[in-house]
């Protein structure tokens, strides 16, 4: 007898819970919609053209670090995701020259205008990365490197009269360059990634992709990603940095199936069915850089530039940066880093 309310109850309780979800969002809306007719527009939205415009003014900076042996197309690759002569031979470097005895940095900084938006754009290279017959320790220098634009910047943060700009010379993302053995990664390459990828935003990217053929290309992605896994190294953009399901969503893509891009430079012009195209000439035909049929430099330039470049410039000052700074204060006592140069070191900067 008892059964009959109680599912009675049952019943009603479910009634009542089914409408709730649809009603939920409803609520907090309905007093936003009474002020936008009763007040009219506001205006809120005008903050992005006011920000588009303030930026468009300053302009931002945005430093790509290029890592691996040479000959693998660092230079060309850079000087083709920008369009312009930004890396090494703009610098006057003579083929001649030779192999530098240990791990050089050489950064050249551009201005880069496109549609009134201005980048000033440093690019640094690392010359002498890979080429010895002994390779320990040889990210060294290009960590410590990292690390003494951290501490540049951090000194000037610190500063009791600071500057309203701080010159941001960070390394916002490192394109590090993997050989196309079609085996696996060396140790070296295993080495300095597990290094930096705590300190900086590294992208793999396969170079001089078009010596494989596509089986080759497929293998050889999917063992990097396996090898990456395996000795748990973390490349950009990391899991744990994605802000909500959309970020994870569009991430998981990239990290699962482009990861790591294998990418073919150039930036030579051919003719190709009456359109100009950035490609490789050889003997079977031309390799158009730009065409996703034949490889994936596209996707990385997308990625680096048109989708994620912000977010670069945020994962490095948010996350890397702010490890550092955290770091170096513990060490301190919680003091700013301040010593006697500083006010030389803020006269050289200047």
């Amino acid at each position: 007898p008892h059964a009959g309310p109680v599912e009675s109850k049952n019943e009603a309780a479910m009634s009542e819970l089914v409408p709730e979800p649809r009603q939920k969002p409803v609520v907090p809306m309905k007093p936003v919609g009474i002020n936008a007719n009763l007040l009219g527009y506001i205006g809120i939205d005008t903050i992005i053209e006011q920000m588009r415009k303030k930026t468009m003014k300053t302009g931002f900076d945005f430093n790509i670090m290029v890592v691996g042996q040479s000959g693998l197309g660092k230079s060309t690759l850079v000087n083709t995701l920008f369009k312009s002569q930004v890396s090494r031979k703009s610098s006057g470097w003579n083929r001649e020259e030779k192999i530098p005895k240990t791990v050089e940095i050489k950064a050249i900084g551009h201005v880069i205008e496109e549609g009134g938006v201005k980048m000033k754009l440093t690019v640094i290279d690392t010359p002498g990365f890979g080429d010895q017959i002994n390779n320990e320790n040889c990210w060294e220098p290009i960590e410590k490197y990292i690390n003494e634009q951290y501490e540049k910047f951090l000194k000037e943060e610190v500063n009791i009269a600071r500057k309203k700009r701080i010159p941001d010379t960070r390394v916002h993302c490192c394109l590090y360059f993997i050989s196309p053995t079609g085996h696996s990664l060396r140790p070296l390459d295993l080495e300095f990634m597990k290094h930096l990828s705590k300190v900086v935003n590294i992208i793999p990217v396969i170079a001089k992709a078009d010596t494989m053929t596509l089986e080759e290309k497929t293998e050889f992605k999917q063992r990097v990603r396996k090898e990456l896994e395996v000795n748990g190294i973390e490349f950009y953009p990391q899991k744990e940095f994605d802000e909500d399901l959309e970020d994870k969503t569009e991430n998981d893509k990239i990290r699962q199936e482009s990861m790591p891009f294998a990418v073919v430079g150039s930036d030579k012009e051919y003719q190709v069915n009456g359109k100009r195209v950035l490609g490789r000439k050889t003997p079977w035909g031309i390799i158009e850089v730009e065409n996703l049929t034949h490889c994936e430099f596209a996707l990385l330039r997308d990625f680096v530039i048109r989708t994620h470049l912000q977010d670069l410039k945020e994962v490095t000052h948010n996350i890397h940066y702010e490890t550092y700074r955290a770091k170096r204060l513990n060490d301190n006592g919680g003091l700013p880093p301040m010593t006697v140069e500083t006010e030389e070191n803020h006269e050289s900067n200047l």
